[in-house]
């Protein structure tokens, strides 16, 4: 089953700015878009549909939405 990955607006802008979005996007496909709730992610404030993961170096808050098998990305805090 593969998620469709979409980004909330401060989301898009960084990653907008960052140098490797292309391999990023990619990697989400493969990781979180894959299996939202594996790859090291962990549920925040005890929401299971609340997560955040490490991918490509990147700190990603997203939010999981299994009925309509989409992955929301809020938040992405990339390294300087």
């Amino acid at each position: 089953m593969t998620y469709r990955i979409t980004y909330a607006p401060p989301a898009d802008d960084t990653l907008a700015k960052m140098g490797n979005a292309p391999a990023f996007r990619d990697a989400m496909a493969a990781t979180v878009g894959r299996d939202p709730y594996g790859h090291g992610s962990t549920a925040v404030r005890g929401e299971r549909d609340r997560r955040e993961a490490t991918v490509l170096g990147v700190i990603v808050l997203y939010y999981v939405s299994g009925s309509v098998l989409t992955v929301t990305v809020v938040r992405l805090v990339a390294p300087l």
